[in-house]
């Protein structure tokens, strides 16, 4: 039986739907991310799965058991992580953690193997209040909170917003060490470099699951060649090839921008003798890999025309 099994999972706030329809399972032992920007229904997901918030539809069973008749169980063996840091600020670094323990029944000692390659980082810092600790310490607290119970589901709403690169790296050592621990991570994330971290990804968007898959498998499924092109002038290259009646995608990334062609032969000379015709000459072309970023914008595209 699956950690987790979603089957047509919708919550609207008055008019708005923020999650519609959503199925998919979880298994034991996996990293499961949910990768998509601000609004695309990720933290509604998860206060249904913490048990924190009423479905409109559909039903949700974590570890056997159905989150809004068995909410008082699921409470026990659940760890949640919610995307603001919500720990008491005016307590230090060890009160948070008692405090934590003391609600669930365990003691730090009883589980301290759990937590002890996280929070070892902020021990020295135990006397610390929390509200004056950095965005990194803070994550590794509220980590280690989440934990302390030894729950058997851990549950983390954008754990790496706002976090420094090295902190963000460290975080995601933490969750593999976790996970060989026995324990099933459900994770959210609106960077896509995170993607690659986890067992299995589902791409959510306005609400709804574009796609669900491994990592590499996602990534295979866009077929069109790829080109990265430099140019200073970003903006008139999008427009000119916006009107380009061969473009089959075209959108900015990072300094660069990435196009895609409706014609299998189409290279890298063609494109910048397009590009030199509409006054831009100081472009380079190259043809790149997909990443997990270029597969949801083409399937952004798609539903769109679905639509």
């Amino acid at each position: 039986m699956p950690v987790v099994e979603v089957r047509g999972l919708t919550k609207k706030y008055g008019k708005k739907t923020a999650i519609s329809s959503l199925s998919f399972d979880v298994n034991e032992g996996e990293i499961f991310g949910f990768i998509g920007p601000d609004g695309a229904g990720k933290t509604t997901l998860f206060r249904i799965l913490t048990t924190l918030l009423l479905p409109n539809e559909g039903k949700a069973n974590v570890l056997g058991k159905d989150v809004v008749k068995d909410y008082k169980y699921l409470r026990k063996h659940l760890g949640y992580m919610p995307g603001r840091f919500s720990l008491y600020m005016d307590l230090t670094v060890e009160e948070n953690l008692k405090f934590f323990a003391s609600i669930f029944g365990a003691t730090i000692e009883e589980n301290y193997y759990l937590i002890k390659d996280i929070y070892s980082q902020i021990e020295p810092f135990k006397n610390r209040r929390a509200g004056n600790l950095s965005g990194g310490m803070k994550q590794k607290l509220a980590l280690s909170c989440a934990l302390i119970h030894k729950p058997l589901l851990l549950v983390l709403d954008e754990p790496t917003t706002g976090v420094d690169a090295v902190s963000r790296k460290e975080f995601w050592e933490m969750l593999k060490r976790l996970k060989e621990q026995g324990i099933t991570i459900i994770v959210s994330t609106p960077y896509m470099d995170e993607a690659v971290l986890c067992d299995k990804i589902a791409l959510i968007q306005n609400g709804s699951i574009l796609d669900i898959d491994t990592p590499n498998d996602i990534v295979s499924k866009f077929k069109n060649k790829l080109f990265s092109i430099k140019t200073y002038n970003k903006y008139l290259a999008i427009k000119s090839l916006e009107s380009y009646e061969y473009k089959n995608s075209v959108y900015p990334f990072g300094d660069s921008i990435h196009y895609s062609d409706k014609r299998d032969n189409t290279d890298n000379d063609v494109l910048i003798q397009f590009l030199q015709l509409c006054g831009i000459n100081d472009c380079e072309v190259n043809v790149i890999d997909a990443g997990i970023e270029d597969v949801f914008m083409f399937l952004m595209k798609e539903k769109r025309h679905e639509q």
